[in-house]
């Protein structure tokens, strides 16, 4: 941190975000042999554990910035230390104090975005619903089965876009009553309590808080695993408790229950990549996995880190709005994993993961074969009558 703050202002702030479990660590350095950082360059969270917990100023700036907080080094930690806590208050730290260090610098621009049009995208708060025109999706009323919180990229990047209309094309289908709140949605706010700015996920959740009340919802329907870590675990915090369930977990339901039936084949070798945040922080594997064996003539085969050792894309902690050098992108790993089986097809449940995934397939010379699609879309292909997106 050099001069940015005073020490005893550092503890302060790791105490306060829970990371007094930070003095607990031996110094085992399990935490960096799991880090998927290590795959790729030298990094060390278990010292930026160490020098926070004491409150030294050799913490480098560029290093506060690159955990994805994906989950591997906690769930792997012999002593219950608080990795990802102790990097969050770090950064609110160096939020408060502006310091924002190379390609972080669009931390800085992601969070004025989220602050004055609701989205990290600087995209026209008023096109928020944009994507449905013409789809038949209504505005959430009260009685309505579902609100489907349709999220920023789902809302707004041209490629997750078509994932939004295969959801509503899906809950249409199936004879769900469901509803969006269009213009008065804004960003779930996960993303940039990670990368730091709690004020701005404060002011985030509020507003989400309140159009929910007003209208009544009751459960709600995400398909970004990063609205479901909010809406289920942030917003607890602020002593409020909705139903809320992701797409995979509804695509089950749906299915078992017989209001969704997939008929049409789809004769391909596919691969699916667990998100982070749906399967270290949430618990959800078998769930996608279930969908996924109900689609007629799919073969199913598992990359070598699945699970709870699945690779992370690199999307978390803010990552997403983050340049990252080619040769440190854990989404060409990941893809390299998925050749590795013999799919052609790599599924997953993540518009972060959608996205990383699709920047790396296209990076490579030519365009590389791997299909790359979201559960939904797969799903909605296999439905009677479809046609293959």
């Amino acid at each position: 941190m050099d001069t940015v703050a005073p020490f005893a202002e550092i503890v302060a702030a790791v105490t306060q975000a829970g990371g007094t479990t930070s003095r607990l660590c031996y110094q085992c350095g399990k935490c960096d042999v799991v880090c998927p950082w290590n795959r790729v360059r030298d990094f060390s969270i278990r010292r930026i554990v160490r020098e926070a917990s004491l409150g030294l100023s050799e913490i480098g700036q560029d290093d506060i910035w690159r955990c994805t907080t994906c989950g591997m080094c906690p769930s792997q930690c012999p002593r219950g230390v608080g990795q990802i806590e102790v990097g969050v208050a770090v950064r609110r730290i160096a939020t408060s104090y502006g310091e924002f260090a190379g390609s972080a610098k669009k931390i800085r621009a992601a969070g004025i975005s989220l602050a004055s049009d609701g989205n990290p995208l600087s995209q026209e708060r008023g096109r928020r619903d944009a994507w449905a025109s013409g789809l038949g999706v209504k505005p959430y009323a009260e009685g309505m089965e579902l609100l489907f919180f349709v999220g920023c990229y789902g809302s707004f990047d041209p490629r997750i876009r078509r994932v939004s209309a295969a959801v509503a094309k899906i809950l249409q289908r199936a004879g769900v009553e469901f509803g969006i709140l269009g213009n008065d949605e804004q960003c779930c706010g996960e993303s940039i309590r990670k990368a730091g700015n709690e004020d701005v996920f404060r002011s985030l959740a509020k507003a989400n808080i309140k159009a929910f009340i007003d209208r009544g919802v009751r459960r709600i329907l995400v398909a970004s695993p990063h609205c479901y870590q909010a809406f289920k675990r942030d917003y607890a915090e602020f002593m409020v408790h909705f139903e809320v369930v992701h797409l995979s977990e509804l695509l089950g339901e749906l299915v078992k229950d017989g209001r969704l039936k997939l008929t049409r084949p789809l004769d391909k070798k596919v691969t699916y990549h667990d998100p982070c945040y749906l399967g270290r922080h949430n618990g959800i594997y078998d769930q996608p996995r279930r969908v996924l064996g109900a689609v007629p003539g799919l073969d199913l085969v598992e990359m070598r880190d699945h699970h709870q050792n699945s690779l992370c894309c690199g999307g978390g902690g803010g990552r997403i709005w983050m340049e990252t050098p080619k040769a440190e992108r854990f989404a060409d790993l990941r893809l390299a994993q998925a050749r590795e089986t013999g799919a052609s097809m790599l599924v997953t449940s993540c518009p972060y993961c959608i996205s990383n995934f699709e920047d790396s397939r296209l990076s490579v010379a030519g365009g590389d074969a791997m299909e790359v699609k979201d559960l939904a879309e797969v799903v909605a292909d296999s439905l009677d009558g479809a046609e293959a997106s």
